[in-house]
């Protein structure tokens, strides 16, 4: 299963991609699932039944929580999280909770994931594979994956519908709504992808 874990719609102010055409579109670019990923918030869910849709496309909403010390996309019960938390703290939040962080371009220059967080174990999974990355800033990663043996995930950070799915995780197992997500992404393998 091919899933965009990076996506944002025109709810975030630095977007133009309306969730109509990221509906209507996903399946026609090979997607089985796109995650909603507004900076700071779950607002997508007032527009959208989350799960899957009529023609098969899992949709879940997280999303892309901005700290000091780098972005983290979230997936589990965060509806009404606040922002402004700390990074250890938003991360602690995350474990108690039961559900997952992704360090979110975690080598870009703008805001990179401070190395600590991973160095103590606070955040597992990265994403390897940016669309919206300079090469070099991918490419960073490796020393992350050699040194910690963290996971990671892809995903377009797309901010436009060309964007959509040039970058997916692929999956091993069946997804059909944010509980299997978050499984999938604490406990299976799983590969990013640039498309």
């Amino acid at each position: 299963m091919k899933f965009d874990l990076h996506v944002h719609t025109s709810i975030s102010a630095c977007s133009q991609l309306p969730l109509e055409d990221i509906i209507a579109q996903a399946k026609e670019r090979g997607l089985a699932g796109v995650c909603i990923t507004d900076h700071d918030t779950m607002e997508a869910r007032h527009f959208l039944q989350e799960g899957l849709q009529p023609d098969g496309l899992c949709v879940i909403f997280g999303m892309e929580y901005a700290t000091s010390e780098g972005d983290f996309l979230l997936f589990g019960p965060y509806e009404q999280l606040q922002p402004g938390l700390a990074a250890p703290e938003l991360l602690r939040h995350v474990e108690m909770t039961c559900g997952v962080a992704v360090a979110a371009h975690p080598f870009r220059v703008n805001r990179p994931t401070r190395e600590y967080l991973v160095d103590h174990g606070l955040c597992g999974i990265i994403e390897g594979i940016n669309g919206r990355n300079q090469q070099h800033e991918n490419d960073s990663v490796g020393t992350w994956l050699d040194r910690y043996g963290v996971k990671q995930v892809g995903g377009s950070d797309a901010h436009s519908l060309e964007e959509l799915g040039r970058v997916t995780t692929r999956f091993h197992q069946p997804i059909r709504n944010r509980a299997e997500l978050i499984h999938a992404l604490k406990n299976s393998s799983y590969t990013p992808e640039k498309n």
